[in-house]
């Protein structure tokens, strides 16, 4: 066991246990990818009637997410990997909202200001609305009540575009505090955010699309299509969170103690390997 002992200009901590925070979001987004991929793939190696069936029974070959994830037993493993994913991902969104708040600049003018925190605030507050609304349509699944989980895909799907575009305006508004535009480390994270939220959108249109031809019309492989679109979305929705890595490259989680002067200082005279 290593004794750590870190130390700032006014204080000193004992650290007890320290994990890397980039490590904590990949590990947080690969909970629902993987889960996504093993219900996929056994969903449709020994249950393909089942993710099949749709009110137009019609040719289709891509099953949506909510089939796959609503058939047993995928829906348990789906389930367990939401309940895993939903903690870390609230507490990653505050330190985000925490972090750009700090760079804005409180030098600049009061109205830029107030725009940079505004945008950082309702993206936050987006991110909860779009995480609890991912909760309802997983633990209530399109089998056990259709019209509460269509309603709960809408409102996901909402707060989850309106939080992309909140996240990236709350960036140009901390940009616009303070003379960031010829940094190529922002403009590579804004430009990757934009292009996530661009890819969102058009996929979104087709979304709509495909499910009103399935819908009104029962077109062969609308459906398909419709699944398609979705599978695309939820992509481009982890790849969004996981670039917030890009701006903690080097930052930890940690659980320290405060120490007092004299007692970090005894303790610095006698850290050692235990």
């Amino acid at each position: 066991m290593f004794s750590l002992l870190e130390q700032t200009k006014e204080e000193r901590y004992h650290v007890h246990y320290r994990l890397s925070f980039k490590q904590v979001c990949l590990i947080t987004v690969s909970f629902p990818f993987l889960a996504l991929i093993f219900c996929f793939i056994t969903a449709y190696i020994f249950q393909y009637d089942d993710i099949h069936e749709t009110h137009c029974r019609v040719f289709n070959i891509v099953p949506s997410i909510s089939a796959i994830t609503g058939i047993s037993p995928q829906r348990y493993i789906w389930r367990i990997s939401i309940a895993f994913h939903v903690g870390p991902r609230l507490i990653i969104s505050a330190v985000y909202r925490a972090y750009h708040l700090t760079l804005i600049n409180p030098l600049a003018q009061k109205e830029v200001q107030l725009k940079a925190q505004f945008w950082l605030n309702v993206a936050f507050w987006l991110n909860v609305i779009e995480t609890g609304s991912l909760c309802g349509v997983t633990y209530i699944s399109n089998r056990e009540n259709y019209a509460i989980h269509e309603k709960l895909f809408i409102i996901f799907m909402v707060s989850s575009l309106t939080h992309m575009l909140a996240c990236i305006q709350g960036m140009k508004g901390v940009a616009d505090t303070r003379d960031v535009t010829q940094n190529q480390h922002f403009n590579k994270c804004l430009c990757l955010k934009q292009n996530l939220f661009n890819v969102s959108i058009l996929m979104t249109v087709g979304l709509v699309g495909f499910f009103l031809q399935h819908r009104l019309l029962c077109h062969r492989m609308a459906f398909s299509m419709f699944a398609l679109c979705e599978y695309i979305i939820a992509l481009a929705n982890m790849a969004f969170h996981v670039t917030v890595i890009l701006d903690f490259p080097t930052e930890h989680f940690m659980v320290a103690k405060q120490l007092n002067t004299q007692e970090g200082d005894l303790k610095s005279a006698s850290l050692k390997l235990d």
